[in-house]
């Protein structure tokens, strides 16, 4: 395994959707059609009820601030070369809790349950053919 591997996403026939739609600009998760809960990470399976009846759907974009930290070492590409960086947990408008980065925000900005919207960084090389959900400051 290469260096660089270590950041590069999975991707598999079940999470292809996902990444497909990411490097499109669309934001998905999963929703369980048993208990109507929608969940993220993409699970074969509703992790609540444990229905296998989870279909994909297109997620608002918005999330609020949960909570950040500020990295300012890592030793892993290509997130060294991004130091200081905000790593965050981000509350999903539909519920689910997702770990994600701030981008485009002073740290004297963050507060907890700022408004949000997500954005996407493009794979760390041309032909990497996937997108990253980023989140940024939500525009008045």
């Amino acid at each position: 395994m290469t260096p660089l591997s270590a950041a590069t996403p999975d991707i598999d026939a079940f999470t292809r959707p996902y990444w497909t739609a990411a490097a499109e600009g669309r934001l998905l998760l999963r929703r369980c059609a048993s208990c109507a809960r929608a969940h993220h990470y993409p699970r074969e399976f509703c992790p609540y009820c444990w229905s296998e009846e989870v279909s994909w759907e297109r997620a608002s974009g918005r999330a609020t601030l949960y909570t950040w930290s500020v990295v300012h070492r890592n030793d892993l590409p290509p997130f060294g070369e991004r130091v200081p960086y905000v790593a965050a947990v981000v509350d999903l408008e539909e519920g689910p809790r997702m770990m994600t980065e701030i981008v485009d925000c002073a740290e004297g900005e963050l507060r907890v349950g700022a408004e949000l919207e997500v954005g996407f960084r493009a794979g760390e090389s041309d032909s990497a053919g996937y997108a990253v959900p980023v989140f940024r400051m939500a525009r008045s």
